[in-house]
């Protein structure tokens, strides 16, 4: 059976956590391996519909995804899920929730900063929170706990999109995941 795993990429809105996921998605792929990417966006529409922004809901969406990744990966699908996921203790415990069922788990840190997403603004969240018009955006307004040791950091803004996606690559073929 093929192993497989979550790569958990977190960071700032506009990171690069998607657009990443995607590319490592597709040379995976290529490969012949079985991937999804469970995109925050959309499991927002069909998993979490209903849920705001508030600490409670932010940690029960990044539940709910963990959980979906972690069946995922348990069943020799590699699970690429680019997602905030502001706070420590929701990360933490989707970690705990895989290492409980012997399944690996990749923390990446997509470590873009603040000042480049909001130049990227691929949603145009930043336009809209500096306009007043909307509030709680990650990372401006409300907070975002960097992680502090994860497996791997990229640096978005000092590589090319497919040299991040090769960088995730690596650690998969290091730890014997890819």
């Amino acid at each position: 059976m093929t192993t497989g795993a979550t790569v958990w990429l977190t960071g700032l809105p506009s990171a690069g956590k998607t657009t990443i996921a995607h590319e490592l998605a597709g040379l995976l792929r290529a490969e012949g391996r079985r991937v999804e990417v469970l995109d925050g966006d959309e499991i927002r529409e069909f998993l979490s519909a209903g849920l705001g922004f508030s600490r409670e809901d932010r940690h029960t969406n990044v539940q709910r995804i963990g959980f979906v990744a972690e069946l995922l990966a348990r069943n020799g699908v590699l699970a690429l899920v680019p997602v905030i996921a502001p706070f420590a203790d929701s990360r933490e415990a989707v970690r705990k929730r895989h290492q409980t069922g012997g399944t690996a788990y990749l923390e990446v840190h997509v470590a873009t900063p603040v000042d480049v997403c909001s130049v990227r603004d691929v949603k145009g969240l930043y336009a809209k929170q500096a306009a007043g018009e909307i509030s709680g955006l990650t990372g401006v307004d409300d907070p975002y706990e960097a992680p502090e040791s994860p497996d791997l950091r990229i640096e978005s803004q000092d590589q090319t999109v497919q040299e991040s996606a090769a960088a995730v690559k690596a650690l998969l073929t290091e730890r014997g995941l890819a």
